[in-house]
Formats: C-alpha cells, structure tokens, sequence
C-alpha cells in the first residue's frame, strides 16, 4: 500500500506542476534555511522548510513591490512638470 499512495502522490505532484507554472521566487532559498533552523529547533525540517518557502517567498514579493515603485519613480523627470 505505501508503494501505491507514493506512485499516487508522485504522479498527483506531476500532474500539478505540468499545469501550473511555479513562481519559486524566495522559495527555495527560505526552504533551505528554514529547513535547518527547523532541523535544529527539534527535528522539524519539513516545518521549518515550509515556513522558510512562504517568509522566503513573501520577502521576494516585498522586494519585487519596492523595485516596481522605484523604477516607476525614476526616469524622466520633466514628465512631472506641469507648466
């Protein structure tokens, strides 16, 4: 039986990634960390690494937020001008 459920859960994940398209941005780095804080803090790493993907990909998100607000206040400053 754990044969079967693991095929199921490998070919669930498949079939999900081959529809939608990951946006991992933070993801993989806060994985990473939080894996091994959680590993540390008591054998939790699959926790940790969980926590880690969604603070990881939230601050990717933040980041992406406040360059997109810079690059829209810089450039030509004279399209400020209203003469």
């Amino acid at each position: 039986m754990n044969k079967t459920f693991c095929a199921a859960v490998i070919f669930a994940i498949g079939s999900i990634s081959a529809i939608a398209p990951a946006d991992a941005a933070g993801c993989l780095s806060g994985a990473a960390v939080g894996g091994v804080a959680g590993h540390l803090a008591g054998h939790h790493a699959v926790l940790g690494a969980a926590a880690g993907c969604a603070i990881g990909h939230h601050e990717a998100n933040k980041d992406a937020r406040r360059n997109a607000y810079e690059s829209n206040r810089s450039g030509d400053p004279s399209r400020y001008d209203h003469q």
